[in-house]
């Protein structure tokens, strides 16, 4: 009998058995020297800069999920021009994944969508700062794969406000393709210019679909 399942509860192999998604394994996602990333302002770095004082005070405690969103997140969308046209932001949004032969549902809320007409630009899973990366990979690649069917590439992006990883689907062009999915580098909000890089790639997606 048909079977349903929330999003957080499904792991990366499940996945894989239901939907046949495979990882792809040959170089990081956003690799260094591999993409050209727009610059960011001396306005938009100091931003940054505080934003990883803020963080790094308030981390001394349990930093909740909202908390993320709010010290963290939103600076980000905001360098990433994302609060301004041509692009929308929802969050929260319901989204449904059905097998082909209808015999299993997966249903979940998708965090924070950035998106333009009806293209998804970045996806967002944030979690407590004390949750492993780990556990938003597959509940984050279910919601991509959900995107809407016109688009095969979808991007996103997971965080638990202090590290940032990226991941990019390709639900396949063509009839019997398995749908890959590529992984960037870790990144850590108190580690070099990484905070920047993170920006700097959220910027560059706005940049790929307008």
């Amino acid at each position: 009998m048909p079977q349903t399942l929330q999003a957080k509860n499904i792991t990366l192999a499940d996945l894989a058995v239901d939907f046949g998604l495979v990882q792809d394994l040959t170089e990081p996602l956003f690799a260094e020297g591999r993409v050209s990333l727009p610059d960011l302002s001396v306005t938009d770095r100091e931003l940054l800069n505080k934003v990883k004082a803020e963080y790094q005070n308030l981390s001394v405690h349990n930093v909740l999920e909202p908390i993320v969103k709010m010290v963290v997140l939103s600076p980000l969308l905001s360098v990433a021009g994302f609060f301004l046209p041509p692009f929308q932001i929802t969050a929260e949004k319901k989204v449904e994944l059905v097998t082909e032969d209808d015999g299993l549902t997966i249903r979940g809320l998708i965090d924070l969508l950035v998106f333009y007409n009806q293209i998804w630009v970045v996806t967002i899973e944030a979690k407590r700062a004390d949750y492993s990366l780990k556990v938003a990979f597959p509940q984050l690649l279910t919601y991509m794969l959900a995107s809407p069917t016109t688009q095969p590439i979808v991007s996103g992006l997971v965080t638990n406000g202090s590290e940032f990883r990226f991941i990019q689907l390709n639900k396949g062009e063509k009839t019997g393709e398995k749908p890959t999915y590529m992984m960037s580098d870790l990144f850590a909000i108190d580690r070099g210019d990484d905070l920047v890089r993170v920006a700097k790639i959220l910027k560059y997606l706005g940049q790929q679909v307008i």
